[in-house]
């Protein structure tokens, strides 16, 4: 189990932490992997009831290090795929605590949560567009489920930062807390569900979002099939490279 992801089970509450703070919680290799370990265990052990997911330090997750892409003999789709599909099939309650940056991969994840508490300073993004690629983690599918069509579509399309107040109008969290207290709120949230028998709350999350397991699984593949697609093209070598001399991208002569 990598230190990156760390797991504590605190009387049935297991407490997964994102943990790379000094990068913002950007993910890794070694990350993707320690979650999909850690998620398909916490599936399959009955001392777990629910997961309360979160990040260290200030951020929750700056979304995919880019520069994990250079490292040798490692395939990082496959990699985020069993991640993705780990998190998508948990059956048990999955609260989230997220605060600062929530970015990409670092956002979409959130979605899976069945409750997610935010800290004021809490700044989330999809910037796909913004990138020239494609969305992941089955969240053109379950965005959508969550707040609405409309309200998605507005989020992917604009690429905008969305703050902790535009996040809870839009239903993209449950609350809004001090960031000192959101943690500690949402443990308490966690409690309150792990005092019950984990059978039942696996079959309530059934129920509740694992019937679009299907559905979840051909976003999946449409969203890979779109990424193949875009990674690479004109438009996102011209993001990446206005990325890299902080310039705003001019996509209009491609």
């Amino acid at each position: 189990m990598t230190d990156l992801v760390l797991n504590e089970n605190r009387d049935g509450v297991l407490l997964v932490t994102l943990n790379r703070p000094e990068k913002k919680n950007a993910i890794n290799n070694a990350m993707w992997a320690g979650i999909a370990e850690v998620f398909n265990a916490a599936a399959i052990d009955d001392t777990v009831t629910c997961v309360l997911l979160t990040g260290a330090g200030d951020n929750f997750s700056a979304g995919v290090d880019l520069a994990s892409f250079g490292e040798q003999d490692v395939d990082p789709q496959a990699l985020f795929n069993a991640a993705a599909l780990a998190v998508a099939e948990f059956d048990k309650p999955l609260v989230a605590a997220a605060r600062g940056a929530a970015v990409g991969g670092g956002a979409t994840v959130l979605f899976h949560a069945d409750m997610v508490y935010a800290g004021e300073s809490l700044r989330m993004r999809l910037p796909f567009a913004s990138l020239g690629l494609a969305p992941e983690w089955a969240s053109s599918y379950m965005l959508p489920a969550n707040i609405g069509a409309q309200r998605a579509a507005e989020l992917f399309y604009t690429a905008q930062w969305i703050d902790a107040g535009k996040a809870l109008d839009s239903g993209v969290v449950a609350a809004v807390l001090p960031d000192e207290d959101v943690l500690a709120h949402a443990e308490a949230r966690a409690r309150e569900i792990a005092q019950w028998p984990v059978n039942s709350l696996r079959e309530i999350k059934r129920t509740l979002r694992m019937h679009h397991l299907p559905a979840i699984k051909v976003a999946m593949q449409a969203e890979q099939e779109a990424m193949a697609r875009q990674a690479g093209s004109p438009e996102n070598i011209e993001a990446m490279t206005a990325f890299l001399e902080k310039r705003k991208p001019d996509f209009r002569n491609l």
